[in-house]
């Protein structure tokens, strides 16, 4: 399993101990496996990036975008994690303030169409039967 970068882990520490309001604000509604029961992790580390919030079995990613993001950079971000299986949605911080309702509907909406990323409980193989329960 890959190492995560510590200056990288220590940053996205450090951002999950000291959100921002209006991501306090969208984690309230995401956490807990809240959304249509998909977990969602804040603060991710992915590859060489930070994702605002993650799920991690559909490869979403949400952030949420104030004034000091740059269109060229995140565009360039979004094409390197789309190469690695994962999709981004973005919110302005206008978004997330005055539309919560509409965003959370995109975002369930979003997270419906997309493939799982491995199987679950329900794909997983049968295990193999225990000998009590074999018939002889």
């Amino acid at each position: 399993m890959p190492r995560i970068d510590p200056i990288l882990g220590e940053r996205a520490r450090t951002m999950r101990r000291m959100p921002t309001e209006l991501e306090k604000r969208l984690w309230e509604h995401l956490s807990r496996s809240q959304l249509g029961g998909f977990k969602f992790r804040r603060q991710a580390v992915l590859k060489s990036y930070i994702a605002d919030f993650s799920c991690p079995s559909k490869g979403l990613i949400v952030e949420v975008d104030g004034e000091t993001h740059e269109p060229t950079r995140d565009e360039r971000r979004d094409r390197f994690l789309a190469r690695h299986g994962f999709t981004t949605i973005r919110f302005t911080n206008r978004e997330v303030h005055d539309n919560m309702d509409g965003m959370l509907m995109a975002i369930l909406e979003r997270l419906r169409s997309l493939p799982e990323r491995w199987p679950g409980p329900i794909d997983s193989p049968t295990p193999c039967p225990s000998p009590e329960g074999e018939e002889s």
